[in-house]
């Protein structure tokens, strides 16, 4: 039987020389490699008590919308800012080269609602700290956090630590 990483297409030199870009969308576009991974998200929050997913633009949106639709959970979109219609509150976060900035509708999560956060990769973890900060802002409580793929060896898990952080997919490099 696959697992998630033989569905995941592996492109050296990809932005630049010496690095692997690893691409989830195979892991989309064949059947059995999108279920085993969202199959594999909702086995890893079997034992968690939570009320709403919460999910970065634009993958996370991908992978975090078919677990919350699956539990009978809310989602919650995380988005660039500018992109939500209501009320925000923001969080700027810093980037390989640069910063950005994402925001989430201020009524979006309700104090002491239990909180899992769900996207494709973490990197070097700076988006996901940033949902953090802003979920924590607005009285929620993060609860789990769950990647399809995690780069150790940009270190992002660090930006989490405290937090129950899950991967299906780790690789030692960058």
């Amino acid at each position: 039987m696959k697992k998630v990483e033989d569905y995941v297409r592996s492109i050296p030199d990809f932005p630049e020389p010496g690095i692997i870009f690893r691409d989830v969308t195979t892991i989309l576009q064949d059947a059995d490699g999108l279920h085993l991974a969202i199959d594999g998200m909702i086995e890893a929050l079997k034992d968690v008590e939570y009320d709403v997913v919460v999910g970065p633009e634009s993958r996370g949106f991908i992978f975090g919308v078919p677990v919350a639709y699956a539990m009978h959970k809310g989602f919650v979109p995380v988005r660039k800012k500018g992109k939500l219609p209501c009320e925000t509150i923001s969080m700027e976060y810093d980037l390989e080269y640069g910063s950005a900035v994402i925001e989430m509708h201020k009524d979006s999560i309700k104090p002491g609602q239990k909180v899992v956060i769900i996207d494709d990769l973490i990197a070097t973890g700076g988006t996901i700290e940033a949902i953090v900060k802003m979920i924590e802002q607005l009285g929620g409580q993060v609860v789990k956090i769950c990647f399809v793929m995690e780069l150790a060896g940009l270190k992002g898990r660090e930006k989490l630590n405290g937090y129950d952080v899950t991967s299906l997919v780790t690789y030692e490099g960058k």
